[in-house]
Parts: C-alpha cells; sequence; structure tokens
C-alpha cells in the first residue's frame, strides 16, 4: 500500500479482526478513524445495483464532485472497467480477502489523477445484508472534479499464515521396515 491513508486503515481493520477473517461492521467505531472518514466508504454488496454506497466520506464526494449515497461504485468506472472492479468487489464480499488497486481518473481539466483504493469485508452474519468498507484516496493533488475511474492494478492481501516444524517420530515395525510419521 503506497498511501497512509490506506495503511493506517488496513492496521485499524486488521486489529479489529484478531484472528477472524473479517471483524463486524459494529466493531468499526467511526471516532476512532476520526481524520480517515472523508476517504473512508461503505458499500452494499449488492451486484445488480452495482454495488451502491451506503456511506460516503466528504472528500470521496469532493473528488466527483457530487454525493455519492446510493450511487454504484462501479459506476464510477470506465465502461470496460466495470466487470473487473465488480469482480474483485464480489471476491471480496463473498471470500473476505482485502484487495488494494491503482486507479487513474481524468479531472475536467484533463489532469491525471493517481488513486490508490482499498477494499475490506465485514464478517458476514446472518439475516443482515452483506457489506464491505473500503477507502478511496488520491495520491499526490487533485484538480476538479474526476471523471470515470480506469483500473491500473489489483492484488488481494492474504494473510501470512504460520508455518509450524513438523515433529518427526522414527517407528520400528520389524526387522528392516522403518515408518517415519509426521505430526504437527
Amino acid at each position: 500500500m503506497k498511501h497512509p491513508s490506506s495503511r493506517t486503515f488496513f492496521t485499524y481493520w486488521d486489529n479489529k479482526r484478531g484472528q477472524a477473517q473479517a471483524p463486524d461492521r459494529s466493531d468499526i467505531e467511526p471516532s476512532d478513524i476520526r481524520e480517515l472518514l472523508g476517504d473512508v466508504f461503505v458499500l452494499s454488496a449488492d451486484e445488480a445495483a452495482g454495488y451502491p454506497f451506503r456511506v460516503a466520506g466528504t472528500r470521496l464526494c469532493a473528488l466527483f464532485g457530487r454525493d455519492l449515497k446510493s450511487a454504484g461504485f462501479s459506476a464510477l468506472f470506465l465502461t470496460e472497467a466495470r466487470q473487473q472492479i465488480e469482480d474483485i468487489i464480489s471476491i471480496v464480499a463473498a471470500d473476505m480477502l482485502p484487495a488494494v488497486a491503482g486507479i487513474s481518473a481524468t479531472s475536467g481539466h484533463g489532469v491525471t489523477t493517481y488513486l490508490e483504493l482499498l477494499l475490506l469485508p465485514f464478517n458476514a452474519r446472518t439475516h443482515e445484508p452483506i457489506s464491505l468498507t473500503g477507502l478511496l484516496a488520491p495520491i499526490g493533488e487533485c484538480r476538479g472534479a474526476l471523471g470515470d475511474l480506469s483500473l491500473t492494478s489489483w492484488r488481494y492481501l492474504h494473510r501470512e499464515e504460520k508455518i509450524l516444524p513438523r515433529v518427526v517420530r522414527k517407528l520400528s515395525l520389524g526387522r528392516g521396515f522403518m515408518v517415519y510419521e509426521g505430526l504437527r
């Protein structure tokens, strides 16, 4: 992750999830991430509606020059990039894998702006709609409202697995016959 806000938000989210795959939505306390709220959003995992915004931070709305509440997230992207971003969002929501992506957009002044997108799942609960959170922040200065977004790169963030040393036990079961049993 390149943007300091992305790193801060991911660290907060990671601490809240503990050993779980993702934290519950109620675990995220807005006052804890006060300085990030302008760039933070919450999406409904409703593919048919284009993953609409439930919540969109003020800086995020300012980037697009309009209120984003209820607008489809994938509609912010160029037509040819929409299927890719929808696939990424569906994997984040269904498989509970965080993702980070590089985004580019051209402002009304013709200036290209680069942004970093962080997508983080919430723990799915029975009888509650599935949602996810994230952060979209420009890398560098942004002038004017942004146009359609383009996906430049992405990756999923897998949790590091601890490799336990194997314990090997030698068993003698007969003359000349040895069995090595591997235990964890």
